[in-house]
């Protein structure tokens, strides 16, 4: 089964993905080189020239694969308290948002009608910035009065995803299409 943008082990996957094709990649290139020298004896053939134009796509993904080799997934027994806890609310995991001035990892997102709520457990991301960027980044998609919250304590995440889920159960109001829009906008900005 593919793990698609969003959901838990999508980090692990497109690492996983970007090294193989890396290696697949740069063998394809040296399997050039070595068939080219051993047929014509001379490291002046075509077969270098194509191998050293396929060294681009090559360094493409090694690149993405460096980009993304500091990040990890959400833990496995995390994702299922939150599924367990937290059913009515829509989620949303495995995000590292890009910005232009910096690269945040969010592990898992809560969205329930104007607030939305996330959990890093990367010490370097910074909470306050991170709630900013999104904040802003749903402003200019016109989703205005929305309330962004990004913890780094996990317990105080969950209790937050709780209030919110019972919030969610009592009012049972009609925005999971926002929900959703605001889910794909957080998708977007997201490698």
């Amino acid at each position: 089964m593919k793990i698609e943008k969003g959901q838990p082990g999508y980090v692990k996957s497109r690492k996983t993905k970007y090294l193989l094709w890396a290696v697949i990649e740069f063998a394809v290139v040296v399997a050039l080189v070595v068939i080219g020298v051993v047929q014509s004896g001379s490291r002046m053939n075509l077969l270098t020239v194509v191998a050293v134009v396929g060294c681009l796509p090559a360094a493409k993904m090694l690149a993405e694969y460096i980009t993304m080799a500091p990040y990890n997934s959400i833990a496995q027994d995390k994702y299922d308290e939150i599924e367990e806890k937290a059913p009515l609310l829509t989620k949303v995991y495995d995000l590292v948002i890009t910005s232009p001035q910096k690269v945040m990892q969010v592990d898992a997102i809560v969205i329930s009608g104007h607030t939305v709520c996330g959990y890093t457990s990367n010490e370097k991301t910074d909470e306050v910035k991170t709630a900013c960027y999104i904040k802003e980044m749903l402003r200019k998609y016109k989703y205005d009065k929305i309330t962004v919250k990004i913890f780094h304590d996990y317990v105080a995440f969950l209790s937050r995803a709780e209030g919110m889920n019972s919030i969610a159960a009592i009012e049972q109001p009609d925005n999971r299409r926002r929900e959703k829009r605001i889910r794909h906008l957080l998708m977007l900005t997201s490698m």
